[in-house]
């Protein structure tokens, strides 16, 4: 009663102009998405008109579209092997309402997901694609046939330009040394290095894999050679230092993508966190590859996790190479950071992964698990994270209920008004402590705004968009999305 009466009382605030300036134009308006820690405003829409008096105490936001930075490719979460487990296990019907509601563009927007190349710690057992030795036992495993792609298949229904990024964990075990003095072999799923004698070999296993997706309809649309390539202790996962990744692409990747007509998929250095994991000879990795001109050609430009360090790392790359890309690539909610608590994730999660990542130059965002289970899971081997969250939880007595949690907000509220191809532009704000945003042109013409007020007081907002005004009050912690 108490969530019916609050809800009542925001649309009749709504209409008698508490939560718009009403007046003005009487055309198209601004569409918006508000979500607050509470779940009362839960994606929750509503719209508003341009004109009218601007509200007491307002915060001033004046959008200026010929200030133009980056273009966006996207936002999402990644489809491991767990997450496709538990898409296949739900019920048709409610599967089919949640992947259209999650990737429809005309819904929440997610556009980017991301892949393993192989098994990832959220898969449903240890494996590559060619796990006897010998290229030309290169084949896909279940888990690619039975889950991830007819669960790609799916998503593309919907959203039929989603971008694709894949990324391996480890190398076959054949192809692996202990280190690349002694070469000694490593017949591990964790750690190791990737044995320089068998460069030409893992260019090809990228070829076959990306080949084998896309002959079943599944594009790939960028890759990166190794995912944290500076932790040796993931339940599987293999060391690559910047000198290593540098040699393989320039060496054999790259020239392979091209030789296969896949020159268009882009490649992403690095893969890891801002800090880099602390490894002094490690530091500023992607600008270390770039330094050699032959092999920065086949680079797009960077990705970065954010389990250690400052996002403001990617301002300074960014600086050093202005004309490289940075994309975010993964992040994590579970039990040690309260992902389920959005009174303590929520707002954290979409300024740092939303508002944040892209106002430090990334072309797009996506989050790890779109799904787990309510129990965590499935998760993969020895090393796998058994406390981690998925974007959302699924119930496991029938997998009809989905329970969304922070990541889900933060990719939802940037992919329903922030559209691919986008650009961000200016924005400056008269603004208290606690409040961010960000501001975007779409190809179309509109603009869009995510705002986080990640203060204890509701505020009051007058954004200026060239000849236009609308004014709104954003609720005490809550994030809200604007279109117009």
């Amino acid at each position: 009663m108490k969530a019916f009466i609050k809800h009542w009382m925001y649309v009749l605030g709504c209409m008698m102009g508490m939560n718009s300036c009403i007046g003005g134009s009487e055309g198209a308006g601004v569409s918006l998405l508000l979500t607050d820690v509470t779940r009362m405003y839960d994606l929750t829409p509503d719209s508003i008109r341009f004109g009218g008096e601007e509200l007491p105490d307002a915060i001033s936001i004046r959008i200026d579209p010929s200030r133009r930075f980056q273009h966006i490719d996207g936002f999402g979460a990644a489809v491991t092997g767990s997450t496709a487990y538990n898409l296949s296990l739900m019920p048709s019907e409610r599967r089919r309402q949640f992947l259209n509601e999650t990737f429809s563009p005309d819904k929440y927007g997610f556009g980017y997901v991301r892949v393993s190349i192989g098994c990832s710690d959220f898969s449903l057992s240890d494996y590559t694609c060619c796990d006897t030795m010998g290229i030309e036992h290169f084949a896909l495993t279940v888990e690619e046939t039975k889950y991830v792609i007819p669960a790609l298949k799916e998503i593309l229904a919907v959203n039929p330009a989603l971008k694709i990024m894949a990324t391996p964990w480890t190398a076959p075990r054949w192809m692996k040394v202990e280190d690349l003095k002694s070469r000694r072999p490593h017949n591990a799923w964790t750690g190791g290095h990737l044995n320089p004698a068998h460069y030409q070999d893992y260019a090809t296993y990228f070829v076959k894999w990306i080949q084998a997706f896309e002959q079943a309809g599944i594009p790939i649309y960028s890759v990166t050679p190794q995912n944290e390539p500076l932790n040796p202790g993931n339940s599987a996962s293999m060391l690559m230092y910047w000198d290593e990744e540098r040699d393989f692409v320039k060496k054999a990747l790259g020239p392979a993508l091209k030789k296969a007509g896949l020159g268009r998929v882009k490649i992403y250095a690095f893969d890891h966190n801002y800090n880099y994991d602390n490894k002094e000879d490690q530091k500023q990795y992607p600008l270390r590859i770039h330094e050699d001109a032959e092999a920065a050609a086949y680079f797009a430009g960077a990705a970065y996790h954010n389990y250690g360090g400052y996002r403001s790392e990617m301002q300074k790359i960014h600086e050093a190479v202005p004309d490289k890309e940075l994309i975010f690539s993964e992040a994590s909610i579970g039990e040690w950071n309260d992902g389920r608590d959005l009174s303590k994730s929520l707002l954290r999660d979409v300024e740092d992964l939303a508002v944040g990542t892209v106002n430090n130059w990334c072309v797009g965002a996506i989050v790890w698990n779109l799904m787990l289970d309510n129990d965590q899971g499935p998760h993969g081997g020895m090393g796998a994270c058994a406390t981690c969250y998925g974007a959302v939880d699924v119930d496991n007595k029938d997998y009809s209920v989905v329970t969304r949690n922070s990541h889900y907000y933060a990719m939802a509220h940037m992919g329903a008004v922030v559209k691919p191809g986008a650009v961000r532009i200016g924005v400056t704000v008269s603004a208290n402590e606690g409040f961010s945003c960000a501001a975007f042109e779409n190809t179309d013409g509109s603009h869009a705004l995510v705002v986080v007020n990640n203060c204890p007081d509701k505020q009051n907002l007058t954004v200026n968009d060239e000849d236009r005004r609308f004014c709104y009050t954003v609720p005490a912690n809550a994030v809200a999305s604007f279109k117009w």
